[in-house]
């Protein structure tokens, strides 16, 4: 099944969070999780019509890694996977390649994210 989102919404893979403490503890599957954040955009809907008739497209594309507000998205299941779709207002930032294959390997230091610290 493909799903196609409307207006500004946004279809989202999330991604699961390391399962593994920073000590090297690996957590089971019965320990409650924070929920993920960080998600794949797999498709955007068309954009947002203004009062006047005009459409703005939305500002992700598909393969994006985006952050999202915690609370702000809807949970679907398709064909037994997880996907989550989000309003283009609750996409807080889009995460760089570079940075992302760091998060997810966990040796990314504050300073490559914000230069400010």
């Amino acid at each position: 099944m493909q799903i196609k989102p409307l207006r500004e919404y946004i279809l989202i893979e999330p991604i699961k969070e390391e399962e593994k403490t920073k000590s090297g503890i690996f957590l089971p599957d019965t320990v409650s999780k924070e929920k993920s954040e960080q998600g794949k955009v797999i498709a955007v809907g068309g954009g947002k019509k203004t009062d006047d008739g005009k459409i703005i497209p939305v500002s992700v594309k598909p393969g994006d890694i985006v952050l999202f507000s915690k609370y702000g998205p809807s949970e679907i299941k398709v064909d037994g996977k997880e996907y989550l779709i989000v309003s283009e207002n609750d996409i807080l930032s889009v995460i760089e390649e570079e940075i992302t294959k760091k998060i997810f390997h966990n040796n990314i230091d504050e300073k490559e994210i914000n230069p400010a610290i």
